[in-house]
Parts: C-alpha cells; sequence; structure tokens
C-alpha cells in the first residue's frame, strides 16, 4: 500500500540503483566515446567559452569522462578548480594543471577519488567560480539534480547562494539519465543545463 500523501515518483535510492547499474553494464569503449562526445558539446556551452574560472571534478569508475574536457579547458587558459572531500563531506578545492597534478585518494570504505595534489584553497573558492561543473546520477525536465546522496555538492550550492554568487550550474550525464521526474526536496536547486554526449538541454526555470 503506498504511503499517504507521497509523489507518485520513483523514491531515490531505488532511481540511484536503477541508473548506477545501467552505468555499470557499459564499456571500456563506450566510456571513451562518451566522454570525448561529452567534451565537444560541453565545450560549446557560452557559459564555459566566457569562463575564467570553472569549478569541476575528474570522473571515477562509469561516471561521465570529465578529463578530456578539464584538458580542453586548461588549454583555453580557463583556470580549473577540483575538489577534494573533508572528513565531514564538505568539498575544498584546489588548482588542476594536468593529469600530473592529481593524487588518487581513498576515503574509507568509498570509492577512491583523483584530487587536486596541490595547495587547497578552502571551501569557499568555489564562489570564484563562473561555471560550475555538477556531478549527478540524473535530471528531470525542471533542471532538478539527483546526486549520489553524500551532501557534498547540496552543500556547495548553498555556500553559493549564501554569498550571492551566481555561477551557471550544468550537469554531466548519459543520455538516459535525463528523466522525466526525480525526486526533489525543498532544499534541492535546479541546474542551468545538461550536457551528454548527444547535445545540451537547458532549462528556463534554474
Amino acid at each position: 500500500m503506498p504511503h499517504i500523501g507521497r509523489p507518485a515518483e520513483p523514491d531515490k535510492r531505488t532511481l540511484r540503483r536503477e541508473i548506477l547499474a545501467a552505468r555499470s553494464r557499459l564499456t571500456v569503449d563506450d566510456l571513451r566515446k562518451s566522454a570525448l562526445a561529452l567534451a565537444e558539446h560541453a565545450l560549446l556551452l557560452p557559459e564555459l567559452a566566457q569562463a575564467r574560472t570553472v569549478a569541476a571534478y575528474v570522473s571515477v569508475g562509469s561516471e561521465p569522462g570529465t578529463l578530456a574536457l578539464l584538458d580542453a579547458l586548461r588549454a583555453r587558459g580557463v583556470r580549473v578548480l577540483l575538489p577534494a572531500l573533508l572528513p565531514d563531506n564538505d568539498l575544498d578545492w584546489g588548482a588542476y594543471t594536468g593529469e600530473g597534478s592529481l593524487a588518487r585518494v581513498q576515503h574509507g570504505g568509498k570509492m577512491a577519488l583523483f584530487e587536486p595534489a596541490g595547495a587547497r584553497l578552502g571551501p569557499d573558492a568555489v564562489t570564484t567560480a563562473d561555471a560550475v561543473l555538477l556531478p549527478g546520477l540524473a535530471v528531470d525536465a525542471r533542471g532538478m539534480r539527483l546526486g549520489r546522496g553524500g551532501g557534498s555538492y547540496d552543500r556547495v550550492l548553498a555556500r553559493l547562494e549564501r554569498t550571492g554568487a551566481h555561477p551557471a550550474l550544468v550537469v554531466l550525464l548519459y543520455d538516459t539519465e535525463v528523466v522525466e521526474r526525480v525526486p526533489a526536496e525543498a532544499h534541492d536547486r535546479p541546474v542551468h543545463a545538461v550536457v551528454t554526449p548527444s547535445g545540451v538541454q537547458r532549462f528556463h526555470a534554474a
């Protein structure tokens, strides 16, 4: 029996499990081709073309690949900031200066992450970004993003709002992860655009 008053939409945990299962079936060739197509479309975004500083992240496992995009942004002279996970799940930031500037960091029982090996700039460094590239598992027609559930990027978005920073918010996904609706809570904020291997979709409500 359904819970009274609960919206008829998939539960976050179920949706996450389904998307992660689909990602796990991708081949190395799928990942490589998707990463190149993703970079090509993302680089055409005016928000990235005009950006001086972009906060991004290094993809891991079967996430949509970001390294090709990070290197292309650097080649344009863009300052690229990457996150470093703090013990409380907040994010510090450091500069990306090429693959050699990354360190593989294991956080307890979680997935190993690639983080900037250089100087830490503090959690507020993200407020200097003209665009923020967000990881995610899905986005819906309203621009609402489904994350992995750790809350790190909820803190980032809250920090941007608190400081009055208004960077372009862009989520990178696979084509099948643009869905009709994801569960949203009061604190969730819509993104401005999603980039997938087949193109870009914008959200007017963001």
